[in-house]
């Protein structure tokens, strides 16, 4: 087999060695599931996304480490970095086939715009759940609510910040993943600050990942959560995890966008 030619995109990132690390791995012919995961495995990153020409579409798959995933916002920004900054540099916008449906990408500039589906979630009506989730947590959130994953909302950014999760007990939780989050400061009313409006953090040590550093899915719930809270349609957002990420998401519909940078930070090949 002939070697492969792979990228590390730092996504949602404002300078190299933030936001979250993404390998993409262009393929001319799918490989076998399980050489991707393999290699999703070496690679050690949050997510590997391979993407590959089906006729005239391009198809569009992601791995953690330990599974593959429904649909993965920064390593669809990677990709799409790679794409079009490397391999076709003419490109403006890409269409994307994944799991979830067709997925748009343009790029403006430096800044790269998801366009992926609004999922809403709805609260929690278990309250043996809601127990878990704060001794998971390690403080009970305000409020909790189900979407693809469990969103935990609390009073304030220090709240989130000050988690300490337990992935132990997160693991005994039947959900793919639990995302805290708070209005942030712009998002509070008279402050006149320019901060984020929501900031959240992303657990998922089910899918091999204890803490995401930033999740630009989660957005797809996250967004349509605050935009009814905030009143508004356009917002930042921070994910306040170590490495932190930036990210401009607003609700249209049916859709929500996303945007952010990409910036390579690594490339080589896999000898298979």
């Amino acid at each position: 087999m002939a070697d492969l030619r792979y990228f590390v995109v730092d996504a949602f990132a404002e300078r190299a060695f933030r936001g979250n690390p993404a390998a993409v791995v262009p393929l001319e012919a799918w490989l076998p599931d399980e050489l991707m995961q393999s290699i999703a495995g070496e690679l050690a990153l949050s997510e590997t996304a391979f993407f590959c020409r089906e006729g005239e579409a391009l198809r569009l798959r992601w791995f953690t480490p330990a599974v593959e995933v429904d649909l993965c916002g920064h390593a669809t920004l990677a990709s799409s970095f790679v794409l079009m900054t490397k391999l076709e540099p003419q490109r403006t916008r890409v269409a994307f086939q994944s799991r979830s449906g067709e997925l748009f990408v343009e790029r403006s500039g430096e800044t790269f715009t998801l366009d992926f589906p609004a999922w809403r979630a709805q609260p929690e009506p278990d309250a043996g759940v809601r127990d878990q989730v704060a001794a998971a947590l390690g403080k009970r959130p305000r409020e909790l609510w189900r979407g693809r994953d469990l969103f935990a909302v609390y009073d304030s950014p220090e709240d989130v910040r000050r988690l300490a999760p337990d992935f132990a007990k997160m693991k005994q939780i039947d959900v793919h993943a639990i995302c805290a989050t708070a209005r942030g400061d712009r998002g509070a009313p008279s402050t006149g600050s320019r901060g984020p409006d929501f900031v959240s953090r992303f657990f998922a040590p089910a899918q091999g990942i204890d803490e995401d550093p930033v999740t630009g899915s989660a957005h797809c719930t996250l967004t349509p959560l605050w935009a009814e809270r905030l009143g508004k349609t356009s917002m930042t957002a921070h994910q306040i995890s170590k490495r932190g990420g930036v990210l401009d998401v607003a609700l249209a519909g049916d859709r929500v966008r996303i945007g952010g940078r990409g910036i390579l930070v690594a490339s080589g090949a896999l000898h298979l």
